[in-house]
């Protein structure tokens, strides 16, 4: 009797009954052991286990032998081989002190193959789908990664794309499963529309989103794909302008796309409500941490009072207090906004609130979802690490530095408790985006390279590192070549110092009668002062070569003929230049300036020996919101003086139509009688124009017209042998025109016809002009 209960103790009472188990589409009755109460086995047998193998089974088992089990861990037991894949029928009973698993093995698949995907390699699909060679065929698994590519073709505007499955039995158990892909045509945008919006145009607000209506040029841009994710971006798009332009009450009520499955194109709707528009009123820093004066911060506000209301200024407001009361010893201070809306007259007064806030410290800084750009690229943006007090609004800061970065489409900075109260862990989300381009340019010059073309290759993130590098090289219809490679490490010995070095090789038609080539290289170290303000130091050193036939030398003034005669020459120089730019939008600018001013000296070595300083200025204004008319005023200038003895022809300036348009390159200044361009020891240039959307184009196509005046002069000659120079005094240019800008793939092209008011006789006019638009 005793014999009897220690075996019932040990084995059990086990009633066999059935389970519905649902795997997948299918439901399968199983066969399981109902335990009455707690059991025991002293070994597991596994039948019908031939590929797979007996141990794969038993360590997918929750039993194990000499241990209690019970009717959920059978249960689970059974779910876990059912999950592994390679089995269509489990059973689990129990035969005297042994548990049975009886198996019936599921297909394998051999292959997978992919027909009819052109626009998607075989290497990408065969990643993202989980079915592989060698593992289970199942049905679930199929159904799940045709959605998967599905979703792949919608990715890049093939929503239309259907899949199927094609298996074939090669015997021993084994398949192979082909997905059939009919690409089918791409899926464009047809319209996007705004409802609700008074102050500014469509035209205006199509600009600000990434979401683009189809064109012809669309195959290289991608921009005109529909992508729900992409849509909520463009949400927080419009929020971010208007919330900057002095709508503080704007919403997006809806964001809706359509499917025209006739035309299959989409017909996009952003619904919005604008609110009212506000400016800042009364702006005052209070304090209460003992120690910190409200009036030293004053300073750092950038919502000033009168000033149309902009989230932006807030924030960077909050950002430039903390930073400053952090390193002043108050790590915890922080900085809350109270705003006081007055409704009567549209203005939204500001206070910042410095206050003690909870001492926290951060634990750790997690970096998730970059695929491409290093950790290290990432936590160099924060004045924060490991250890240091939390201060949120340095940690908004560095969000703010890592979207400038352009290496990602998007990033999402949380925080997460700690292994203690106080402490705070800061997660880090981004998502890399391609950053690399290739691009394409022309130019016309008249008189001299006549068309140039330029193609490069850039990288902004190059192999993750955010280090910078750009190839180019073009060519000339009058035999000009030219070819540059340009690098720069961001964080240069780890500090936030941006060296990077240039090399350069050109040859051109220097004029009619001769040849001119030059080569060299900049090594630099640029510095930011702060947020808006930098300055870069530079080594330049340049060797250019003078050539000319015997029969076009003796056409050649004396200032020339010595260039030749002593060719080459060589110029070894530092420089250091300070910038300035609040610039909005640095391909299409709409706000902001941007200013620099450079101080050069030569003399460490070679044949150049001056003093030169140079400087540039461009203020962008909106005249009208609605109509998406901006105005522009710049000037520019410079001043070169001879360290002893003369300068050569290429110390001096050198102005033409790239300041001054309706002249041509070198076309204005001290010239010898022959036409041979000298330059000028002083020059200075103003200019001024107003640019709109052309009627009647689509704003996608990024074509804008333009009206414009220059004027400005070069003038004074301290080259020796220039007897008879005509054009050393200081008369003065002007042109007006019109010209048409065109935000391309390749970079914003610009084409511009100028009429000269106001020239000289030996001036070089050139009425026409296009080229790359540089307007910095």
């Amino acid at each position: 009797m005793k014999a009897g209960s220690k075996f019932l103790n040990a084995v059990s009472a086990v009633a066999l009954s059935t389970s519905l188990v649902v795997t997948g589409t299918a439901a399968v009755v199983i066969a399981s052991a109902t335990v009455a109460e707690a059991a025991v086995v002293k070994n597991i047998v596994v039948r019908g286990a031939g590929r797979v193998g007996a141990d794969t089974v038993r360590s997918n088992l929750t039993i194990k032998p000499g241990k209690s089990f019970s009717n959920a861990d059978i249960d689970q037991s059974i779910k876990n081989l059912y999950a592994t894949g390679y089995f269509s029928n489990v059973s689990i009973s129990v035969s005297g002190s042994s548990l049975v698993v009886n198996v019936a093995e599921g297909q394998l698949v051999n292959q997978v193959v992919f027909n009819g995907n052109r626009k998607i390699k075989d290497e990408k699909l065969a990643a993202s789908v989980q079915t592989k060679p060698l593992g289970p065929y199942n049905q679930v698994m199929i159904e799940s990664d045709i959605q998967t590519i599905k979703d792949a073709y919608a990715s890049i505007g093939r929503s239309d794309v259907t899949v199927t499955t094609q298996t074939f039995d090669v015997g021993e158990g084994r398949l192979n499963v082909a997905f059939v892909i009919n690409e089918g045509d791409r899926t464009k945008i047809d319209q996007i529309n705004f409802v609700g919006n008074h102050a500014f145009s469509d035209g205006r607000l199509a600009a600000i989103i990434n979401t683009k209506k189809s064109n012809f040029l669309s195959f290289l841009t991608r921009r005109d794909v529909y992508n729900p994710d992409k849509l909520k971006a463009d949400e927080a798009e419009l929020r971010k302008f208007y919330y900057n332009h002095g709508y503080a009450d704007f919403r997006v009520v809806s964001s809706d796309a359509v499917l025209d499955e006739a035309s299959n194109t989409y017909t996009i709707t952003f619904t919005v409500d604008e609110g009212e528009k506000y400016n800042f009123g009364a702006v005052n820093v209070e304090s209460s941490v003992e120690g910190v004066d409200p009036a030293t911060l004053q300073s750092l506000v950038e919502s000033r009072s009168g000033k149309t209301y902009s989230a932006d200024d807030v924030q960077k407001t909050m950002e430039a207090i903390a930073a400053k009361v952090a390193s002043e010893g108050y790590p915890f201070a922080r900085v809350t906004p109270r705003g006081d809306r007055d409704f009567a007259n549209n203005t939204i007064g500001v206070s910042y609130l410095i206050d003690q806030g909870e001492r926290a410290y951060i634990e750790r800084i997690e970096i998730r979802g970059n695929t491409r750009t290093r950790d290290y690229v990432i936590r160099r943006e924060f004045d924060i690490s490991e250890g240091d007090a939390f201060n949120r609004e340095l940690i908004s800061r560095a969000k703010r530095r890592l979207e400038a970065l352009g290496y990602f489409t998007s990033v999402d900075i949380t925080t997460q408790p700690g292994s203690e109260p106080d402490r705070v862990v800061v997660v880090v989300n981004v998502e890399d985006q391609p950053t690399g381009s290739f691009g394409v340019g022309a130019g016309y010059a008249a008189g001299g390279d006549g068309v140039m073309l330029e193609a490069s290759i850039e990288e902004k993130n190059f192999l993750g590192r955010g280090q910078y590098i750009k190839v180019a090289a073009g060519a000339g219809t009058q035999g000009a070549r030219t070819y540059s490679l340009s690098f720069t490490e961001p964080y240069f010995l780890g500090y936030r110092l941006a060296a990077g070095f240039d090399i350069f090789k050109s040859e051109s038609n220097g004029g009619d009668n001769y040849d001119y080539q030059e080569q060299g290289f900049t090594l630099r170290v640029t510095a930011p002062i702060t947020e808006d303000l930098k300055t870069t130091f530079a080594y330049n050193f340049k060797q250019m070569k003078y050539d000319a036939s015997s029969s076009d030398y003796a056409d050649l003034s004396q200032p020339y003929q010595d260039l030749v005669d002593k060719s080459p020459w060589t110029k070894s120089s530092i420089s250091n230049t300070i910038v300035y730019n609040t610039i909005d939008d640095m391909q299409m600018p709409h706000e902001g300036i941007y200013a620099s001013v450079t101080n050069e000296v030569a003399g460490l070595g070679g044949d150049s020996q001056f003093y030169k300083i140079s400087g540039k200025a461009k203020m962008f204004y909106t005249v009208s919101d609605y109509a998406d008319v901006v105005a522009s005023i710049g000037g520019t200038a410079g001043y070169v003086a001879p360290l002893g003895g003369n300068l050569n022809v290429f110390d001096q300036f050198q102005i033409g139509g790239k300041e001054i348009r309706g002249f041509e390159n070198n076309g204005i200044g001290p010239r010898m009688p022959n036409g041979d361009a000298l330059g000028g020891t002083t020059y200075i240039t103003a200019s001024a124009e107003a640019s709109f959307p052309l009627p009647g184009i689509p704003t996608d196509l990024n074509l804008r017209g333009a009206v414009f005046a220059d004027a400005g002069t070069l003038f004074g000659n301290e080259v020796s042998g220039a007897s008879g120079a005509e054009g050393t005094n200081a008369s003065l240019r002007a042109s007006v025109g019109l010209g048409i800008v065109w935000g391309s793939p390749f970079g914003a092209i610009r084409f511009d016809y100028a009429v000269p008011v106001l020239k000289e006789d030996f001036d070089k006019t050139q009425n026409f002009r296009f080229g790359i638009a540089n307007q910095f």
